[in-house]
């Protein structure tokens, strides 16, 4: 089946968040968990699917089925190519949780370890390319999933803020979406409310 895919890109600021997970790294650095970007990022988008759920679902075959919980995968890179472990109810998941299960399951995936129950049941996926470089792509859908987001190297720009220019970290977001179940105002918004998030965490609390 070809999916009829379109991008929306969009930046978001992390100022804050980077200097609150720089902050959590050093408090935690005797228990050995290192959080990382994408652990804020998928709880992000499990506060963005909560207020879009149309893109928490899968298309089986017509039906367009809604889901009720938040497994969501991560692409991972790894000597034998791309794979996509799935982290499981990361809505009931702490940020530290999330990062201690994505170090163990990047393990697994280097180690050629991962089994069928670490890759199937994701309902949203996030592809980053960080720590390769670029600045927005066009993420592939995860099939059956309807939407994929995609995230580029931060980078330092200077941003006005009304009198000055500020410098502000960046992070590029590309979100992939199927036409089928998606249309476009939707993933501006859903991209928007993501944005807000990551440049304020405590709205995850919302």
């Amino acid at each position: 089946m070809v999916i009829p895919h379109v991008t929306n890109h969009d930046d978001a600021d992390i100022t804050e968040l980077e200097a609150f997970r720089v902050q959590l790294n050093k408090e935690n650095e005797k228990s050995g968990i290192k959080v990382t970007m994408l652990a804020f990022l998928i709880k992000a988008c499990v506060a963005a699917l909560k207020k879009f759920p149309e893109f928490n679902a899968s298309l089986d075959g017509e039906q367009i089925v809604l889901k009720q919980y938040f497994h969501i995968g991560f692409a991972a890179d790894t000597p034998n190519g791309l794979v996509v472990p799935v982290i499981r109810d990361a809505d009931k998941k702490g940020v530290l949780q999330i990062s201690q299960e994505m170090s163990d399951l990047a393990k697994k995936a280097r180690d050629g370890k991962l089994g069928p129950t670490d890759m199937t049941g994701g309902c949203f996926s996030i592809s980053s390319l960080g720590g390769i470089g670029g600045r927005y792509f066009t993420p592939i859908i995860n099939a059956p999933e309807v939407a994929i987001l995609g995230v580029c190297k931060s980078a330092t720009e200077p941003k006005w803020d009304g009198k000055a220019f500020q410098p502000r970290l960046m992070l590029p977001l590309s979100l992939s979406w199927d036409h089928r179940v998606i249309d476009g105002a939707a993933a501006a918004r859903f991209n928007a409310y993501l944005g807000q998030i990551l440049a304020d965490f405590r709205r995850v609390l919302l």
